[in-house]
């Protein structure tokens, strides 16, 4: 028996590894890039958070689809199988677990031994371009070959970020199937703001609350790590609501508290008795805030160029309420080659989730970000990946199938 695997990101790796159990199975696995986890070396800018030991919801348009993939390959699975595989882990406060070395490649590197298999193939720079159903199985098509399978799996992963793979490829695959797809659009993305300060703060970071609102309504929430850019925000804080952000009409703003942990006023008392010190209004939050964020703050209160000592009692006030309320009006994102996942995909309604088998070609599978299935930031996605992945190459790889 024959498995063809297209896309040597996380889920067809990781399906190619479960195929591969069944020692009377041959695994193809098609990658049309120089090498297999290219994308994967980048991921959490380069550390690979690898999965989450914390349970959160997923989106799509049925995220319960990914509930059995996910209990049966959960965190604590994928943890021990890369241990396994050579891998140690260290899990962070948070729940998010990295490689111990803090490098993705560590990450790439234990898999790509692994696939170094007697019944797996590895075809480097290979693009299938087009697949079709036989009587028997699949036949394949890239520029210079042509492959047949018993069982053919989907893992071409998503559209967005581009420079390090994100391709179509699965979608037209798909689709030539006559599997459906909904709107693809970018999820763990910046979000860009024409606020005139923001290129002046380019690379700042701060713990801050932020809250999204379109018009009056908050549309979403997150508190943890801001990361200032010259086109607007950006770092984990951000990428957690940045899914459908900006979608449609009306005025979209962030809403910035970069001094969660304080109260506007235990901030009250802790400035006030600055005014006993020769600091200058640019120093007010010296020790508290980034120095070039802190004068930002006291530029957009107001207030001009003075001693600490002359600020009244209502622009100190001024001061500490634009730290906890620092907007910023939107235009929109980086878009999908700057977005580290896409949301939306192949309509799931169409796969058994038991198996990751389609219901309209047997013998098709599909796994990874292809799918209508996407996570927030905190090694969310790469769990889909490892989980739908192992899940149908686990039942590809099965003789009775």
């Amino acid at each position: 028996m024959v498995i063809g695997i297209i896309g040597g990101g996380a889920s067809g790796m990781m399906a190619a590894l479960a195929a591969a159990k069944n020692e009377n199975a041959t695994v193809i696995l098609f990658e049309r890039q120089a090498r297999v986890g290219k994308k994967l070396s980048a991921t959490g800018n380069g550390r690979c958070n690898l999965t989450n030991r914390n349970p959160a919801p997923y989106g799509g348009e049925d995220p319960t689809f990914a509930d059995f993939a996910l209990k049966r390959y959960g965190a604590e699975t994928t943890v021990r199988l890369f241990e396994d595989l050579g891998l140690y882990t260290v899990t962070e406060d948070s729940g998010r677990v990295y490689p111990y070395s803090d490098q993705a490649n560590s990450v790439v590197d234990v898999l790509r031994l692994q696939l170094q298999r007697e019944n797996i193939t590895v075809e480097t720079g290979c693009e299938i371009e087009k697949a079709e159903k036989t009587e028997g199985g699949f036949r394949l098509f890239s520029p210079e070959n042509t492959y047949f399978c018993d069982k053919l799996i989907i893992a071409c992963g998503g559209i967005a970020g581009s420079k390090l793979g994100g391709t179509m490829s699965g979608y037209r695959l798909l689709s030539a199937f006559g599997h459906r797809s909904t709107r693809l659009r970018p999820s763990l993305v910046q979000l860009t703001s024409n606020h005139p300060a923001l290129p002046s703060l380019k690379g700042v970071r701060a713990n801050a609350n932020v809250k999204i609102y379109r018009e009056n309504t908050c549309f979403a929430e997150s508190t943890g790590e801001l990361q200032f850019t010259e086109k607007g925000l950006s770092g984990p804080v951000i990428f957690e609501v940045s899914r459908d952000a900006c979608e449609g009409r009306g005025k979209w703003t962030a809403r910035l508290d970069l001094l969660p942990d304080l109260t506007e006023a235990q901030l009250f008392t802790m400035l006030s008795v600055r005014r006993n010190t020769s600091l200058y209004s640019d120093e007010l939050f010296t020790g508290i805030l980034h120095n070039r964020l802190g004068r930002i703050i006291t530029k957009e209160a107001g207030i001009g160029l003075c001693p600490i000592s002359y600020l009244s009692a209502e622009e100190l006030g001024r001061a500490i309420h634009c730290a906890k309320a620092f907007c910023a009006e939107l235009t929109g994102t980086l878009g999908m080659d700057s977005a580290q996942v896409t949301a939306g995909g192949v309509l799931t309604k169409d796969f058994h989730p038991e198996t990751m088998e389609s219901r309209l070609v047997p013998g098709l599978y599909a796994c990874g970000e292809v799918l209508d299935i996407d996570g927030k930031c905190g090694g969310y996605n790469l769990q889909w990946a490892w989980s739908s992945g192992y899940l149908a190459g686990e039942n590809a790889g099965r003789e009775d199938k």
